[in-house]
């Protein structure tokens, strides 16, 4: 019996060891990459996976496996399979899990460990990883019988990838990973204990059909639990049907097209005025997959003052964690929307509002001050969208230049935006590319990085050029960590503490270093000819472009202050 790409699927209740279940487990699953590196007490794993040959990518550091898992996950919507050794190995990949859990990615996480024998001796390489990564994953195990193995790794697959998605972590010691046992992959997984609902209830559908039919000033909140279902289209069929105004999270961009009549932009501290200001006046307001974070509500004491709050969610947790909710739904957001596109209903009655709301995006659009010779974030966000034609997958870091490619590009298909949201974790963006080109090995990626964050996982640049991936990067390089030196500025008396660069490396000749093609742009003259080369070259490639260095993300919600007092909004 063997799987496409050659591997043996053994049958059932066939003796072998523990990293053979492991990596026949994997094939039932239907994993066809693992991102890791190996260590003293994972090997017997790695093994295995020469042996077998299943496709494994190597890393340069365990952060950038995890975190090209991370953005395997994201775009391909399949779980994303990381593999690293004990202590060292096991403590480095804990961003990423909890960048994870934070933002719902389904990862499996697999660790070695030392020998059970010795386990809390303080051992070489010991590390209390199930201690450690309790609080920051969906479930974790630590697997003490061979014979326990198959059936773990089943319900890790299992919890990751349903309800709320999120991390599982397997934890397996070397003992266990070299002992015999019989490997039975068949029984249906029982978790008595874990039931996600998934179908909403009718009852609160219902409430919610009711409440649109009286509202005025409506609109919807569209967050990535949106894409994690899988419901873009009930989404967009529902929204077009009802008429109703759309905002968006930073994680939910690409779940509604950017480019739509209906969607007012991204909501939030560097969100456009139109969405927030509609999150502000609003009478009702359904909320799709989003969980209500700080940095789309601002002050919570001026969040949607006079709003009915409708929370669809499959994590009953996050409904009235942070906004009291008038109408609960618990459930899938896609049965969630197809219930709702069932129902009989007339469009909202609601065109003065819409008005209202093309009226404040005519008079406050996002904005920028063009200077002659001067590259410009903003404009090279657009340029990018332009000459990619919205078709590529973006990743970025956490940052000024995140929040420029929120704003300027606008995401019109899902799964096409991948970025650290809810944990904000400065590296992220160039592994994640790695894991993107994986999950759409025919699409174009495209890095959008910060200096700073850039240098957090350069080394993973060795990837690219083993294994000749076309990933773009392009440097948004102000010299600075730039959203530390806008906050200096606007709140710190612009004392510049540790946030500007005053030597930085060569990027370019990094770049070579790696066999990757680089480009400094320096002026606007040079971006866009240059931006085409770039994105037409066959290969990976290295555009290093030093922006205006003081350049400020607008416009922008302070802290402590609501949707009504943002900052920016004009020139």
């Amino acid at each position: 019996m063997k799987e496409m790409d050659g591997r043996e699927l053994k049958v059932e209740n066939q003796e072998m060891s523990g990293s053979s279940m492991l990596i026949q487990a994997l094939a039932r699953e239907s994993v066809d990459v693992i991102f890791g590196y190996p260590g003293g007490a994972i090997l017997p794993t790695y093994d295995e996976i020469y042996r077998t040959g299943i496709r494994h990518i190597l890393a340069r550091h365990e952060q950038g496996a995890i975190h090209a898992a991370e953005g395997y996950a994201r775009v391909s919507g399949k779980p994303g399979v990381c593999v690293v050794t004990s202590g060292p190995g096991a403590t480095n990949v804990v961003t990423g899990i909890a960048d994870a859990m934070i933002d719902s990615l389904p990862l499996v996480v697999i660790t070695g460990q030392v020998a059970t024998s010795v386990i809390g001796t303080d051992a070489f390489q010991e590390a209390d990883v199930i201690g450690v990564t309790m609080p920051i994953t969906k479930h974790n195990y630590q697997v003490r019988d061979v014979d326990e193995l198959p059936r773990v790794i089943k319900e890790a697959f299992h919890i990751a990838t349903t309800g709320r998605p999120g991390p599982v972590l397997i934890d397996l010691p070397k003992d266990v990973s070299v002992a015999t046992g019989f490997f039975n992959y068949d029984p249906a997984v029982n978790l008595p204990g874990y039931q996600p609902t998934v179908v909403p209830n009718k009852l609160q559908i219902k409430k919610l059909t009711e409440a649109v039919k009286t509202a005025k000033q409506p609109v919807i909140l569209t967050g990535a639990g949106v894409l994690h279902a899988g419901a873009s289209e009930e989404l967009l069929k529902y929204i077009e049907k009802q008429q109703i105004p759309v905002a968006s999270t930073l994680l939910g961009l690409g779940a509604f097209p950017g480019n739509h009549e209906l969607f007012l932009g991204m909501a939030g501290m560097h969100g456009t005025y139109s969405s927030n200001m509609a999150l502000h006046k609003c009478d009702l307001l359904i909320s799709v997959g989003a969980r209500f974070d700080d940095r789309v509500t601002g002050n919570l004491k001026h969040f949607a003052p006079n709003a009915k709050v409708a929370h669809i969610d499959i994590d009953p947790a996050e409904i009235g964690k942070n906004i009291e909710t008038q109408i609960p739904v618990v459930g899938d957001a896609k049965e969630a929307l197809r219930m709702l596109n069932e129902v009989d209903a007339e469009p909202c009655d609601c065109t003065e509002w819409k008005e209202t709301l093309n009226g404040w995006k005519r008079e406050y659009p996002l904005w920028y001050k063009n200077e002659e010779g001067i590259v410009k974030p903003q404009r090279l966000m657009e340029m990018i969208y332009e000459e990619t034609e919205g078709e590529a997958v973006v990743t970025t870091d956490v940052g000024q230049h995140q929040m420029w490619a929120a704003q300027y590009y606008k995401f019109d298909k899902p799964n096409m935006w991948v970025t650290s949201g809810g944990l904000g974790t400065m590296g992220f963006g160039f592994p994640s590319a790695i894991g993107a080109q994986f999950a759409e090995p025919n699409k174009q990626v495209v890095a959008i990085l910060g200096d700073a964050g850039f240098q957090m996982t350069a080394q993973e640049m060795s990837v690219l050029q083993e294994l000749n991936l076309p990933v773009k990067i392009i440097l948004v390089n102000n010299a600075s960590l730039g959203m530390v030196r806008q906050w200096q500025q606007l709140f710190y008396e612009e004392r510049y503490s540790n946030s500007l660069f005053p030597i930085q490396p060569d990027f370019v000749k990094m770049a070579e270093a790696y066999s990757i093609k680089g480009w400094k742009v320096e002026s606007d003259k040079e971006m866009q000819e240059t931006l085409r080369e770039a994105l037409a070259y066959d290969g990976p490639v290295l555009m290093d472009c030093r922006v205006h260095k003081t350049e400020n993300v607008y416009p922008m919600i302070a802290p402590g202050k609501g949707h009504q007092e943002m900052e920016g909004i004009k020139p």
